[in-house]
C-alpha cells in the first residue's frame, strides 16, 4: 500500500525518496519475474523514485530520517502501529522538528481498535472486509478480487488525504497525521453492499458477474467468446429485446423494469443466453454498439494490452527496458511527467545525505558503523 501510493504521488509530480534497510532493501525486490535484472513487481510501484539505505536499528540511521523528515512536505509509513513510535519516528517527533509536515500512516486496521496490531495483507482484508464473500460464482466458493485491491484502496484513499492535508496546510500553515486503514478503505469499496443491508436487511451473496440490482448487467456467452452487456435504462433494453431478436421479452410483465427483471432473473437469463449463443463475439459487438446498448468484450490481460483505447491514451509507458502502466489522471495545463526505472538499492543514499547537510566524512562514517 505505501508504494502505491508513493508512486501515484510520484507520477503527479512528488520528488520521492525511499527508505529501505541495508543489504536487502524492500522484500519485493526479490520477488519473479524479473526483467532488467530487477523484480517486475517492485519495479511497477517503485520507478521514478530514490533509494536510500538506513539502518533504522541504529541512532545514526534513525538520526538521518529525522533531517530527511525536517526537509520533507510529506511522510508515509507502511508499518504496524507502534512501530514507529518505538524507532521514535512516530508523528509527534517527526511534528517537532516540522510542524508542517504531513505524515500518513497506512496500516492494515488503523492507529486505533482492537485490531491495530494485527498483520494484514491484501487477502486478509478482503476476507475480513467482507469483498470476498460477495466475489465469485453463486454456487462457487468466495473469491479473492483479482487486483490487490486490499493494498491498491488503502493507497488511494492515502493519496487523498494527503493531498487533503496539503491543501489544508497551504491555508493554514499546519501539518497534520492522516491515518488510513486497510480494512476500513475495503469497506468504504463495498460501494451499496453494507448500505443494502444496514438498511434494507439485504445481505449482499455472490452473483458471478451479475449485478445485484439491476439486470440484465453481467457477461453472457456467445457462439465463440464472451461479452458483457449492461442495460440500465429501460429504452436500452427495449432496444437490446430487437436487436436480439426477442421483442416478446420487453412485452412480458415479469421483465417490465429494472427491479422486476432483477427479481426473475433465474427466468431472464436463459432466454437472453440462448438468443446470444446463435451469433459470435464480434457480431454482437456491433449489432449492439450500433444500437447504443452498453456492452464490451471480456478481455483477458494480453488484449488488453493490445487494446487499440489503450494505445490511443498513452496508458503503457517504456521505462528504461521495462513497460509499465502510467497513471491515468490527464491535466489540460502539463504534459505527463516522464519516469526513470527503478532505484538500486541505495543508489541515492550519499546525494540524498549530502542534500541534507552531510558532509563527505560524516558519511563515510555512517557506511563504516553500518548505519548506511
Amino acid at each position: 500500500a505505501g508504494p502505491y501510493c508513493t508512486w501515484v504521488l510520484d507520477a503527479l509530480g512528488a520528488e520521492v525518496t525511499k527508505v529501505e534497510m541495508p543489504g536487502d532493501g524492500d522484500f519485493t525486490r526479490s520477488i519473479a519475474p524479473f526483467a532488467a535484472g530487477a523484480s517486475i513487481y517492485f519495479s511497477s510501484v517503485n520507478r521514478n523514485k530514490r533509494s536510500i539505505t538506513l539502518n533504522l536499528k541504529q541512532q545514526a540511521g534513525r538520526a538521518a530520517v529525522l533531517r530527511l523528515a525536517e526537509r520533507a512536505d510529506v511522510f508515509v509509513e507502511n508499518n504496524r502501529p507502534g512501530v514507529m513510535e518505538r524507532l521514535g519516528l512516530d508523528y509527534q517527533t517527526i511534528a517537532r522538528i516540522n510542524p508542517r509536515i504531513v505524515y500518513a500512516s497506512i496500516s492494515g486496521f488503523g492507529q486505533t481498535g482492537p485490531y491495530r496490531e494485527r498483520p494484514a495483507f491484501d487477502a486478509v482484508v478482503q476476507a475480513m472486509a467482507g469483498m470476498m464473500s460477495i466475489t465469485g460464482e453463486e454456487d462457487g466458493p468466495p473469491a479473492r478480487v483479482g487486483a490487490s485491491i486490499g493494498d491498491i484502496g488503502a493507497s488511494l484513499f492515502g493519496c487523498i488525504g494527503i493531498l487533503a492535508a496539503l491543501t489544508d496546510r497551504a491555508a493554514t500553515g499546519r501539518g497534520a497525521h492522516v491515518d488510513v486503514a486497510m480494512f476500513d478503505s475495503q469497506i468504504a469499496l463495498l460501494e451499496n453492499a453494507l448500505a443494502r443491508y444496514l438498511n434494507a436487511g439485504d445481505r449482499p451473496q455472490r452473483r458471478g458477474s451479475r449485478h445485484p440490482l439491476i439486470t440484465p448487467f453481467q457477461a453472457f456467452a456467445t457462439k465463440d467468446d464472451p461479452i458483457v452487456i449492461c442495460v440500465d435504462t429501460e429504452a436500452q433494453w427495449r432496444r437490446l429485446c430487437e436487436i436480439i431478436g426477442r421483442t416478446d421479452l420487453s412485452a412480458n410483465p415479469l421483465f417490465s423494469d429494472s427491479n422486476a427483471r432483477t427479481e426473475h432473473h433465474a427466468a431472464l437469463e436463459p432466454e437472453l443466453q440462448a438468443a446470444l449463443s446463435k451469433r459470435s463475439r464480434t457480431d454482437w459487438l456491433a449489432a449492439l454498439e450500433a444500437g447504443k446498448v452498453p456492452a464490451g468484450p471480456l478481455n483477458d490481460i494480453a488484449a488488453v494490452a493490445e487494446d487499440p483505447q489503450v494505445a490511443a491514451r498513452g496508458m503503457l509507458r517504456r521505462v528504461g527496458e521495462r513497460t509499465f502502466v502510467k497513471q491515468p489522471v490527464r491535466f489540460s495545463t502539463y504534459a505527463d511527467i516522464p519516469e526513470q526505472p527503478p532505484p538500486r538499492l541505495g543508489e541515492h543514499t550519499e546525494t540524498v545525505l549530502a542534500e541534507c547537510g552531510y558532509s563527505p566524512e560524516e558519511i563515510a562514517a555512517l557506511r563504516a558503523e553500518g548505519a548506511i
